[in-house]
């Protein structure tokens, strides 16, 4: 793979990922995570995206932040800009700071939405082709997608979760390419099922396996990373033309989360076509 076009990802090792408070139904203090566990179940992810070829960068972990290792949730990267995070529950607030001086550090021009807003990044916020779509009413708000979309220059369609077990929209809608998604239609209300429509190719995922959270996953090429037990999805996206990649990641489940929620794309992903 060429050197200069190889996919760069954010992600930070789980040292100090834990499951500390309830902020989600996923989320329950009486049923913890096991440290090694996540540890080898992280770096199976991290080891399977190497082989893909992509450039792993890591953000270091911070004691008393156990939702870091979720990079996903920093900010939305736009071209050499990041518009940072501004989290709805006061546990996860602390790690803007963090993350605003990893991104700067990297050569990235941060941003903060207005306080009033709530966004929590790229969880919340995909593009599929040239269109952003926002999650919205759980996590982040409908006027921080319109404010985005104001700032780069894009058309923004908001979309209403409604069910909080698919708190954010990285849980529930996945972008494989310009013209191809994968979804889960029940997280959504009517007229975000309706705004979906007009993609292509919608790939609706079984409810079992959205449980599974098979809609976080890792987009490279035409290679998908997933979490493991989910069959059904990885029949229909080699019937697509995509190589599926299964990878066990239960331990970050216990936490609402799986392999896109422990990644950030700082290239884009090669489903937005920026303006």
């Amino acid at each position: 793979m060429d050197e200069l076009n190889r996919p760069t990802i954010l992600m930070c090792p789980p040292d100090f990922y834990g499951i500390e408070y309830e902020i989600n139904p996923w989320m329950s203090r009486s049923t913890p995570n096991d440290p090694a566990r996540s540890r080898v179940q992280w770096l199976g992810l991290h080891d399977v995206l190497v082989t893909l070829g992509v450039d792993v960068r890591l953000m270091e972990p911070v004691k008393g932040l156990p939702d870091l290792v979720f990079t996903a949730n920093a900010g939305l990267v736009w071209k050499d800009k990041v518009f940072l995070a501004s989290f709805r529950h006061s546990a996860r607030q602390g790690e803007t700071p963090w993350d605003e001086v990893w991104f700067q550090t990297a050569g990235f021009e941060t941003f903060l939405l207005p306080s009033q807003l709530n966004f929590e990044g790229a969880g919340d916020a995909l593009f599929c082709g040239d269109t952003l779509y926002g999650g919205y009413l759980v996590r982040s708000d409908a006027s921080a997608m319109q404010w985005l979309g104001t700032r780069m220059g894009c058309r923004v369609i908001p979309l209403q979760l409604v069910d909080d077990h698919f708190y954010h929209l990285d849980t529930c809608f996945c972008p494989l390419d310009a013209q191809t998604a994968l979804y889960f239609p029940a997280a959504f209300d009517d007229y975000a099922r309706r705004a979906l429509s007009q993609i292509p190719n919608l790939i609706p995922v079984h409810p079992d396996e959205a449980s599974r959270f098979a809609c976080n996953a890792v987009v490279v090429g035409r290679h998908v990373v997933l979490n493991t037990g989910c069959p059904r999805l990885e029949a229909d996206l080699s019937l697509h033309g995509f190589t599926p990649h299964s990878t066990p990641l239960d331990e970050f489940l216990k936490a609402g989360g799986s392999a896109k929620c422990l990644t950030l794309r700082l290239d884009g992903e090669e489903a937005a076509i920026w303006p």
